[in-house]
């Protein structure tokens, strides 16, 4: 499945982009998702003192892909292809990685 394909059937389960507060929505409910990933890598960190082996790739699995929906569904509010945001965003950190500037910060390096 391509990025547009699966963007294409995100949104066959998405709220309509006219409910009240669809971006709010969308924008929380990313962070929410992605605040779930991190809290199962610090229980794992607490836990099981950072052991890889002890992740459950199945829940990890769950989470991005609630991640994915609705970065996609996101990306398609705003009019963006997934496709798309992927390209640039791989456009993007090939820049950096020939000018020597993955590491530090910002968004303009």
């Amino acid at each position: 499945m391509d990025c547009n394909e699966y963007q294409r059937a995100a949104l066959r389960t998405a709220r309509d982009v006219d409910a009240p507060d669809e971006f709010m929505h969308l924008v929380l409910g990313l962070v929410g998702e992605a605040g779930e990933v991190a809290e199962k890598v610090k229980k794992l960190v607490r836990d099981h003192d950072s052991d890889l082996d002890r992740l459950d790739r199945d829940d990890m699995a769950a989470e991005l892909g609630d991640v994915l929906w609705y970065t996609a569904v996101l990306a398609s509010f705003l009019g963006l292809s997934l496709d798309d945001v992927a390209e640039r965003n791989v456009a993007k950190l090939a820049d950096r990685q020939r000018r020597a500037a993955l590491g530090g910060s910002g968004d303009h390096r």
